[in-house]
């Protein structure tokens, strides 16, 4: 039985894709000499043109295996999450930031929800814009503010890139835990890279051909020498085994985007911990995570492109990198203590607690939202 028999089996031209994108991954391998570092897979599966999980067609986003999708983020989980975001910008787009920069749109829903809540509260931005590089994932938010939000959708524009600069605000749901990491394992007190590289020909004889996409590659680590350890790993206490992750791209998207913020707030909203979190000697086996079909499994070789691949945030370096850029941190906490502290318990209220046709579902979700393990952090531009 392969490893990805418990999980439900792509269509045949999900499969053909994968096995494409299977092939240019090992092409990069062997161009790179037989071993390739994690983050560069992580990036050809997620974004490579045409076939990465992002890049391509795959449904990604939904409420349960049977759409097709992997995962549901909080937008669509309920539309309080938007609503309570929208009672933190307004009183910022009063003040005179007109425009809001979106990234990691996914279907659009918090984009329309968001307008419609500034819209009760009287503070729409003039402008809405969504930076979206999968022209598939551009179409389906251009479906869902079509269908939500009809009215509202003209204010809307898509980016190709990070403008050069912007003033307003900035908010970013579920992007920053999508950016290729690096993963490293101390092994007998000595650190090693660990990256990827093909099977060797008899493993790879051994698996057949209808599960060929899962079987070809296997982690390889290299040593690392210690000048060439990242910073954040000198802080891992002892010296037994662990494996964990560091974030040189998404820190480097958080200083690109204090540059480009000339006056305004950044809202980031992710998976992750602060850094004594983050690496505690007790988190051995580090937070690297797939999602297919709404299973979550740690096998970032099932199915090259058809996967979710994510790792949690180092929000501590997130904040440092915040603060290279210029911006004056003002916070982070647990998603849960955001929410709360921003009002969404007072926004459910608004509901009837006697009608448990509406009112249950919608506690429901907004419990959902607050139990998930993720942090906001928020960073103000002192430009």
């Amino acid at each position: 039985m392969h490893k990805g028999a418990s999980l439900p089996l792509p269509p045949a031209d999900a499969l053909s894709a994968s096995a494409a994108l299977t092939a240019r991954i090992g092409q990069a391998i062997d161009d790179a000499g037989g071993w390739l570092g994690f983050d560069r897979y992580m990036a050809l599966a997620l974004y490579a043109p045409g076939l990465g999980y992002y890049s391509g067609g795959a449904a990604k986003f939904g409420r349960d295996a049977r759409d097709g999708s992997d995962f549901i983020t909080a937008p669509e989980l309920s539309p309080f999450f938007a609503r309570t975001l929208a009672r933190q910008f307004a009183p910022l787009l009063a003040q005179g930031l007109t425009q809001v920069l979106e990234f990691g749109a996914g279907t659009g829903r918090l984009a329309a929800d968001l307008l419609l809540a500034l819209e009760q509260e009287g503070q729409l931005p003039e402008h809405y814009a969504i930076v979206e590089l999968s022209g598939e994932l551009r179409a389906r938010q251009q479906a869902t503010l079509a269908a939500r939000a009809p009215h509202l959708a003209p204010r809307v524009a898509w980016l190709d890139t990070l403008p050069e600069h912007f003033e307003g605000i900035v908010v970013g749901n579920e992007v920053l835990d999508a950016m290729p990491v690096r993963l490293f394992a101390r092994s007998h007190g000595r650190w090693l890279e660990r990256g990827v590289a093909r099977l060797d020909n008899d493993a790879n004889a051994d698996a057949d051909d209808a599960n060929a996409a899962d079987a070809a590659f296997v982690f390889s680590d290299r040593p690392l020498a210690a000048d060439a350890l990242p910073e954040a790993l000198h802080a891992v206490a002892g010296d037994h085994d662990i494996v964990t992750e560091t974030h040189a791209e998404a820190e480097g998207f958080t200083r690109a985007v204090g540059t480009m913020l000339k006056r305004g707030v950044v809202f980031l909203i992710d998976y992750g911990f602060p850094a004594a979190e983050y690496y505690h000697p007790q988190r051995v086996g580090g937070t690297l995570m797939c999602h297919y079909r709404h299973h979550a499994h740690p096998d970032p070789f099932l199915y090259p492109g058809l996967q979710d691949i994510t790792a949690h945030v180092n929000f501590s370096g997130i904040a440092h990198a915040a603060a290279d850029a210029g911006l004056t941190v003002a916070g982070f906490a647990s998603q849960a203590r955001f929410l709360m502290n921003a009002g969404i318990t007072e926004l459910l209220m608004a509901l009837d607690p006697n009608d448990a046709r509406s009112f249950l579902p919608a506690a429901n979700a907004v419990q959902n939202c607050c139990r998930r393990l993720r942090w906001a952090s928020c960073s103000r531009s002192s430009r």
